[in-house]
């Protein structure tokens, strides 16, 4: 596979795609452009403009089904999709509306990914297996924490486009939120619920970094200091392999989730206090983790062994987490 350097630009882009091809894009006014490639990749620059990676990508001979979130770019998708013969597939969708849980039918943008993957011809293939898709894109700065959150929900519980297996997402994030991807045990400000979560789920690896010339992205005062926000992070997010051996399963993935999420609602205290156990000192002991150590002080290895431990031993139920999980659980919708 080969990988050359991306560059947001606003002058057309020369595209060095390798062979065999098979891709998704979305494009909208605010230059998103998704790319979910098969098999062999490599990256080329980006640019705003509706349509211009679709059409760089025909010229080069690839066979494109193209994601439209924006209906004003609609009709000339749908008119050079016609004039193809079967090389461009036009869909009314946005990638990050994949699967909504509301009931009923999908009205466009929404998109199925059943529906998706049956276009691209990508069959489901077990967790162990090798990533049979690759996603390539810029996660939109509105709601991004969100949409994070509701990639990592699906991924945990094989839905969506994890039911095909471990899809490997390559995106553009805003820095502040990859500086909390990456964050380090002990930091109580930027070590959170999303950080362990998302380092036990993924492999994290930051392909490249983009400063920010323009105010395109605009910071809040959300984490009580500010958090560097210069660059735009392209961040490869490749599925663990081995998520799912022990006692966590897509099954009951949303519990742990859950438990993390509560750990951090007081993140600075004691763990024997939140677990509320008349063993705990000894489950502690045999997990090799402090007793006196804060919830911010646990890597997030130590809260999957805690998870399954509770697990194994059916003392999940007495521990202080039980009825804030379940709660949680019911109101999921709520909070993605």
């Amino acid at each position: 596979t080969m990988l050359s350097v991306i560059e947001i630009s606003s002058r057309l882009p020369v595209n060095n795609f390798s062979n065999s091809c098979f891709e998704v894009c979305l494009t909208n006014k605010s230059y998103l452009l998704l790319k979910v490639i098969c098999a062999k990749c490599c990256l080329g620059k980006i640019t705003k403009g509706p349509g211009i990676l679709t059409q760089s990508l025909l010229d080069a001979g690839f066979r494109v089904v193209a994601l439209e979130s924006n209906s004003d770019f609609l009709t000339d998708l749908q008119s050079l999709e016609s004039s193809l013969d079967g090389r461009l597939k036009v869909i009314h969708g946005d990638f990050f509306r994949m699967d909504p849980m509301a009931k009923g039918a999908l009205k466009p943008p929404a998109v199925s990914s059943e529906k998706l993957f049956k276009t691209l011809g990508v069959a489901a293939v077990p967790w162990r297996a090798d990533v049979p898709l690759k996603v390539f894109g810029i996660v939109p700065q509105q709601l991004e924490r969100n949409r994070l959150w509701r990639l990592l929900f699906a991924m945990y519980e094989c839905s969506s486009i994890y039911r095909y297996g471990r899809v490997e997402l390559n995106l553009f994030i805003s820095e502040k939120e990859y500086t909390v991807l990456t964050a380090k045990p002990g930091k109580s400000k930027i070590y959170q619920a999303l950080t362990v979560l998302a380092q036990l789920g993924y492999e994290i690896e930051l392909l490249h970094k983009v400063r920010v010339l323009y105010q395109l992205i605009r910071p809040k005062a959300k984490y009580g200091h500010r958090l560097p926000n210069d660059h735009f992070c392209l961040v490869r997010l490749t599925p663990q392999q081995n998520l799912f051996t022990g006692g966590l399963k897509p099954s009951n993935a949303s519990t742990f989730i859950f438990m993390v999420k509560q750990s951090f609602a007081k993140p600075k205290s004691k763990l024997t206090d939140r677990l509320n156990l008349d063993n705990s000192d000894r489950l502690l002991k045999a997990l090799e983790i402090p007793r006196n150590a804060s919830m911010y002080n646990l890597y997030p290895e130590d809260y999957k062994r805690l998870f399954e431990a509770l697990q194994n031993s059916h003392l999940f139920a007495e521990t202080f987490f039980h009825d804030e999980v379940l709660t949680s659980t019911r109101t999921m919708n709520l909070l993605i």
